[in-house]
């Protein structure tokens, strides 16, 4: 994908998102009484605040699917949008927890939305998935720019946690998981052209693996029965190198948000508000921190309070984005990807129409 956006491909105009997170969020006082782990490691190791999770913590039921939480976002979406579920010419759906490998959970989700006819994609991917579903899209859109699209993105990390084990014996690597994660889905409808009530537009997009000969940072196993018997080693589903993901990510953020200015010609100055990578709400806040120096945005972060799920967290971060930018302002979104180092993210503008900002008043004296 070209770096900067060629003449002819159109930008991606937002026309309506939605979010889906399953059940009442989960503390870290009942998260850390279920594992039998002290609170304050959470809070001062992880610092993430609440997440949500399909499964019951305490029968270990599963209580909704991943193609139930992409069927609410879509639902949301489309009626924040106004579109019809028949006016969809595509579904691009990125996710690194599937229900199952085949069929997938976009053709299940277009079955569920009524859409007949259109075509389904699924991207595996985690934290960069919404950015390559949007570029994904705007390569579809390029062919039929007044067509309607619909980007979606979800995990449901709960899946790959055994709650039967004990967690006193993990150690801090693998207990990580357990309180990093939560559950997900987002979505947005998208068009090639704007629209009447055209939310924000996407322009620059960028997506770059960025690790070579680097070992991954993260990875999820996907265990069939041969899997299972191979050598007698029971192997966990989700292993992450932290030390290496909060070494790492810094710098590729910092790099993403540079290239990004520099292929939209954008002055720093000119930046009104940053969507940082979500990780965990410690690192998130270390890394916007760092990222801020010398810049006057306002950061949007989502993961303290929903936990990181994944391919959701950009539908999740543009969300609380919208209903903030008004005419004339500007967004970077940043994500960046352990499990083999990538960097992605895309630029936001106001559409044209947009409100004006109101002007902040003075404080009473």
């Amino acid at each position: 994908m070209a770096r900067a956006r060629a003449a002819d491909t159109p930008s991606v105009h937002l026309l309506g998102t939605g979010t889906a997170l399953p059940g009442e969020p989960v503390g870290n006082d009942r998260l850390s009484r279920r594992l039998g782990i002290p609170s304050a490691w959470v809070e001062t190791f992880i610092g993430t605040r609440t997440r949500h999770f399909t499964v019951d913590l305490d029968s270990g039921r599963v209580r909704w699917s991943l193609e139930d939480l992409c069927t609410d976002a879509a639902d949301r979406a489309l009626a924040d949008a106004g579109t019809e579920p028949s006016e969809i010419g595509f579904i691009v759906l990125a996710t690194a927890t599937p229900d199952a490998l085949m069929p997938t959970t976009a053709a299940l989700l277009a079955d569920r939305l009524g859409i007949g006819g259109a075509a389904a994609y699924q991207l595996q991917s985690g934290c960069s998935g919404a950015v390559q579903a949007f570029a994904v899209a705007r390569a579809l859109l390029s062919v039929s720019p007044s067509g309607l699209g619909l980007v979606v993105g979800g995990d449901v990390c709960s899946k790959h946690l055994d709650l039967g084990q004990d967690f006193r014996d993990l150690p801090p690597g693998a207990l990580v998981n357990y309180v990093l994660f939560g559950d997900g889905a987002g979505a947005a409808v998208v068009s090639g052209t704007p629209r009447p009530g055209t939310r924000a537009v996407l322009t620059h997009l960028e997506h770059r693996l960025a690790g070579p000969g680097l070992p991954p940072g993260q990875r999820v196993e996907w265990f069939g029965a041969a899997d299972l018997r191979a050598g007698g080693v029971r192997r966990p589903a989700v292993t992450e190198d932290y030390k290496a993901v909060e070494h790492r990510v810094p710098e590729l953020a910092r790099e993403l948000r540079d290239t990004l200015l520099t292929v939209s010609g954008w002055r720093r100055e000119s930046v009104d508000y940053l969507l940082p990578p979500q990780l965990s709400g410690r690192m998130t806040e270390q890394i916007t921190s760092e990222l801020g120096r010398g810049f006057e945005w306002e950061p949007v972060s989502c993961v303290a309070e929903t936990g990181n799920n994944g391919n959701a967290l950009v539908f999740l971060q543009l969300d609380r984005l919208l209903p903030r930018l008004t005419r004339a302002q500007r967004a970077l979104v940043l994500a960046v990807e352990s499990s083999k180092w990538i960097r992605a993210g895309f630029t936001v503008e106001a559409p044209e129409g947009a409100p004006p900002a109101v002007p902040q008043e003075a404080p009473d004296a």
